[in-house]
């Protein structure tokens, strides 16, 4: 390849690298370590983190207002002007040229929209912040301390209950329900990003790094859920919220659920509707009565996918009801058309829809976004698992041990590091540097694809590493002692090289090529810690391979390309 060719890939490989790099180090050498267990919290905890800033920053703000009205805007809230302009030109009023603090005020068209503001830029700060770690490389239980639970599929059970029997490829895609069913329940429990996945072909892997309350966890894992179909009773529906609106402080009990006014009839029952807010959580909309009697239960809900209606194209949720299912929906569908139907979970009111006509076993929800819909389905899922299962294991690691093996690895790379600088330049020299320049690039590497594919990194994968440090020289010995015969023989310095990198070539890919094989067999039938530290030694492999044969031939092309072009490749030869 030309030289300006080569120069290209590495140059392209090195901005790629720099792309992939990028999060990680933000997210570890600039987010705050505060800042970090905000932004990994559950969605609950930002929502009350941000509504927590927004309330201080209000109380603050108007302290200030109430003190002296020309007071101007405290830098801690500059991020006010952009909306605050935006809204001035939105009223067709004059932009205030110095910014005081009841300028600012005035930006706003009430207190509750500058608290809106206040919150929304809190909450997409930490936001922002939550997404950029799942694009890190991660640290591992092993390092970073938490909780590993594995959970077997109860099969035995599952084929009781359903009278079938299962194939491996059946129970694998119940486990994928699952996984996307306990994802789902995370955030409601205040479960921090946990690594599910399966592992071998009945069993779950729960990996949840930090500190954990076991009694949470195990909530989450073996709730099992509720999810309803009632009817709403219209006419009692407008009095409840009527009667509500009119006295707020009769809305809850001192235990906070939502009382029952005593001009419900028996057999109904007030509860609430909710939407997702802008944190993706529950949020109140309106009250509702149901009748108490439960119309359908969700056990009977067979599947549920999103669909499009195909005439006016909006989103629509499709389910599919067992047998019995299908009878009780017919009957309950066929005595209340055009009533209103609610889908009930939890106790808490998810979707309504209007009953047009008799139902069966084939059931289709409209009047609802993409997102709304791809929720709704979820909903209707989750009130179950699909194939129950059992805890096996259930360990905890401990945080502290994580920071002192990852203190102890970085110290061991470090080491090994500069060992292997300083062997190579008191071997080779000149061309020592140059190796050890690739070397570094080739850590580069090698952390920007764990980085990219989000790989984690555990105790194995820094054990990994540092086999690759001392391994990645190879190549470079290989190539510097071939480039020394070729000398000796009384060759030219360029051609020295270029005869040396020709006649390593296949001796370097036969070596590397067994051990990629090796590795890849081990990531692919290995598991946990096996595989952690065989997806590095491969990822390792291949940078060194790149490295010796694209940026060190590259480096060589470079400094024989003067005029009097001079290879140092050791003390005695020059």
């Amino acid at each position: 390849m030309k030289k300006r060719g080569r120069l290209f890939i590495v140059l392209l490989v090195a901005v790629v690298c720099g792309i992939f790099l990028f999060p990680t180090v933000k997210w570890y050498g600039f987010v705050p370590q505060e800042t970090k267990d905000l932004a990994t919290g559950s969605m609950v905890q930002i929502r009350e983190y941000a509504q927590g800033k927004a309330t201080m920053d209000l109380r603050e703000l108007n302290s200030l207002i109430a003190s002296d009205p020309s007071t101007a805007l405290p830098n801690e809230y500059k991020f006010l002007l952009p909306i605050a302009k935006d809204n001035y030109k939105a009223m067709k009023r004059d932009v205030p040229r110095d910014w005081t603090v009841e300028a600012v005020f005035r930006g706003f068209y009430n207190e509750q929209d500058l608290f809106d503001t206040l919150e929304n830029h809190y909450r997409s700060e930490l936001v922002e912040i939550k997404t950029l770690s799942g694009n890190v490389l991660q640290l591992g239980l092993d390092l970073r301390g938490g909780m590993s639970i594995l959970l077997e599929a109860d099969t035995e059970a599952y084929e009781a209950k359903t009278g079938t029997r299962l194939g491996g490829a059946d129970v694998t895609a119940l486990l994928n329900e699952d996984i996307a069913i306990l994802n789902e329940r995370i955030d409601q429990f205040g479960v921090t990003e946990p690594d599910i996945r399966i592992q071998g072909s009945d069993q779950i892997l729960i990996e949840i790094p930090g500190a954990a309350d076991p009694e949470r966890v195990n909530s989450f894992l073996r709730g099992k859920g509720s999810l309803t179909f009632q009817i709403v009773d219209q006419a009692l529906t407008d009095q409840l919220n009527a009667y509500f609106t009119e006295n707020p402080g009769e809305v809850y009990t001192d235990g906070g659920q939502i009382k029952q006014p005593e001009f419900l009839p028996a057999g109904k029952v007030a509860t609430a509707y909710y939407i997702n807010d802008d944190y993706g959580l529950d949020e109140l909309s309106s009250y509702v009565v149901l009748n108490e009697e439960i119309g359908l239960d969700g056990i009977h809900i067979a599947n549920a996918v999103v669909g499009t209606n195909p005439i006016t194209g909006q989103p629509t949720v499709n389910f599919e009801l067992d047998s019995t299912g299908g009878e009780l929906f017919y009957k309950l569908t066929s005595t209340n058309t055009g009533e209103l139907m609610a889908v009930v979970q939890d106790g808490k009111v998810k979707a309504m829809a209007t009953i047009t006509e008799p139902i069966r076993n084939s059931v289709q929800i409209t009047g609802f976004g993409v997102e709304e819909a791809q929720d709704l389905s979820i909903v209707l899922k989750t009130a179950a698992l699909p194939i129950e299962l059992i805890v096996v294991s259930q360990q905890g690691v401990g945080a502290s041990l994580g920071e002192d093996t990852v203190q102890a690895g970085l110290i061991a790379i470090l080491i090994g590091l500069a060992l292997v600088f300083v062997f190579m330049v008191v071997i080779y020299k000149g061309s020592g540097i140059i190796a050890d320049i690739a070397l570094l690039f080739n850590l580069v590497i090698l952390l920007a694809v764990l980085s990219a594919f989000n790989l984690t990194l555990t105790l194995t994968s820094i054990a990994g590493l540092v086999l690759t440090v001392g391994m990645a020289v190879d190549a470079n010995v290989i190539i510097l002692e071939r480039i020394k015969e070729e000398l000796s023989y009384g060759k030219g310095a360029e051609a020295s090289v270029k005869a040396g990198f020709a006649k390593a070539f296949w001796t370097i890919m036969d070596a590397n090529v067994t051990t990629i094989i090796a590795a890849l067999v081990l990531s692919q039938l290995g598991s946990g810690s096996v595989k952690g530290f065989a997806n590095t030694l491969a990822v390792g492999i291949v940078s060194s391979m790149f490295n010796a044969l694209f940026v060190v031939k590259l480096m060589y092309d470079a400094s024989l390309s003067g005029k009097h072009p001079r290879l140092s490749i050791g003390w005695r030869r020059k």
